[in-house]
């Protein structure tokens, strides 16, 4: 039987991850992260995005994302394009314009090539300065690593 304190944290990490804020996986409480302060929980963020939604990627993936670096949450902050994502990606501005300011930002952007292969982007996604590379194994070392929050979105 858990005791009160391991059945509130095991809720606070279960709606953390609800809310697409991600695994915190070396902090339950996810102090760290919502202090600023990096050093009591991860140094690295892996960020998911996945969703082919536009309100998904202006509300909730970039903004996140770029606020974990901006705001020093993560020393290390990636973001991956796996799957539909990319396709309004490449087709819309406004989101074309907030990752390359992310980049600029100093937020590492990668692509899946299984993703961008089975919908003919691998090419336009290159040609944009992405490195499009094979993600599984990457968020598989990032799922293992105590270093490393996973956000999904």
């Amino acid at each position: 039987m858990k005791t009160r304190r391991e059945a509130m944290t095991t809720a606070a990490t279960t709606g953390a991850a609800a809310l697409g804020l991600g695994a915190l996986a070396a902090t339950a409480s996810g102090a760290g992260i919502q202090s600023g302060n990096a050093a009591a929980g991860p140094t690295k963020l892996f960020s998911l995005w996945t969703s082919g939604d536009p309100d998904v990627a202006h509300r909730v993936a970039l903004m996140y994302t770029h606020a974990a670096k901006r705001n020093g949450w993560f020393a290390e902050v990636k973001l991956v394009l796996w799957g539909p994502c990319q396709r309004i990606f490449v087709s819309d501005k406004d989101i074309k314009a907030k990752v390359e300011e992310m980049r600029a930002d100093g937020v590492v952007v990668e692509a899946c090539i299984a993703c961008s292969e089975s919908f003919g982007l691998t090419e336009e996604l290159k040609s944009m300065g992405l490195t499009v590379i094979g993600q599984g194994g990457p968020l598989s070392d990032a799922l293992k690593d105590p270093a490393t929050a996973v956000t999904f979105f």
